[in-house]
């Protein structure tokens, strides 16, 4: 019986290793006929890279931009349900807005993993222009940014994390104990370790009731953080219901962005 377990139980981590992206990964796939109609209706028009393909969506200001935000989203869905964040953003004051496509998500092409995710974000972050540049993650969207945090300390004036957390293999630790993917997860995400070095300002946004992410996860991310940095947790909240907020909410944010901006580098 012990052997036959312990076999049950190697397959049960074999299967878990073979399949973890699935388990990781949500994406919504959309096709290329019609998804330039979805996105205006959405407010939204074609970010393209270089070659010409679509990266994500942006809202250009309707006033002389006085900087440029990217919202790298969480892991289900794509860029083009992310309105209900840019759409408060763009009418709370004059910015570029963008939204990241991840590899894999909506038109584009590719697989999501760590690198994919990882080098997405700073082709996009490379492509912006407007000064200052503001990141806004959601979710598994909190590594993304922390990584653009940590490669670009200077350039990065302030971001803000919805539904955040320390490091992924220790919340996946939380949620599947007996898979042991602390051990195992090959999509390590650490936010804590690649924040420490950043100094500018960070506004964390934890649900209370989250039931994908412990709480405890952006907690701890917000003790270990070492700039300046202010925390919003929501009572009774869930996972999806902290990233809808009203343009006046927004407007606070910038004014905490601005009265704690570092010095930033400037583009030549």
């Amino acid at each position: 019986m012990l052997l036959t377990l312990g076999i049950v139980y190697g397959l049960l981590l074999v299967i878990g290793c073979a399949w973890q992206r699935k388990l990781l990964y949500f994406p919504t796939r959309l096709s290329a006929d019609g998804v330039k109609q979805l996105a205006a209706r959405e407010g939204f028009t074609p970010w393209r890279n270089s070659t010409g393909e679509i990266i994500g969506w942006k809202m250009a200001a309707t006033a002389s931009p006085t900087g440029s935000v990217l919202i790298v989203h969480g892991n289900a869905g794509c860029a083009l349900d992310r309105s209900y964040i840019a759409r408060p953003i763009h009418e709370a004051g004059a910015m570029d807005l963008f939204v990241l496509e991840y590899p894999g998500y909506g038109t584009r092409s590719g697989s999501p993993s760590l690198t994919s995710l990882l080098a997405a974000g700073e082709e996009a972050f490379a492509a912006l222009t407007n000064m200052p540049i503001y990141v806004v993650s959601e979710s598994i969207g909190a590594g993304v940014a922390a990584h653009l945090a940590r490669t670009h300390p200077k350039e990065v004036a302030g971001m803000l994390l919805f539904a955040p957390y320390n490091n992924l293999a220790s919340v996946a630790q939380s949620k599947m104990p007996l898979l042991l993917p602390y051990l195992f997860l090959r999509d390590r995400y650490q936010p804590a370790e690649w924040m420490k070095d950043f100094r500018g300002p960070v506004s964390i946004i934890i649900p209370a009731a989250d039931e994908i992410i412990p709480p405890k996860a952006g907690q701890r991310l917000f003790d270990s953080y070492a700039g300046p940095k202010s925390l919003q947790i929501i009572p009774g909240a869930g996972h999806n219901e902290v990233a809808e907020q009203s343009p006046e909410w927004w407007q606070k944010i910038f004014v905490f962005w601005t009265a704690n901006a570092p010095p930033v580098s400037i583009r030549r």
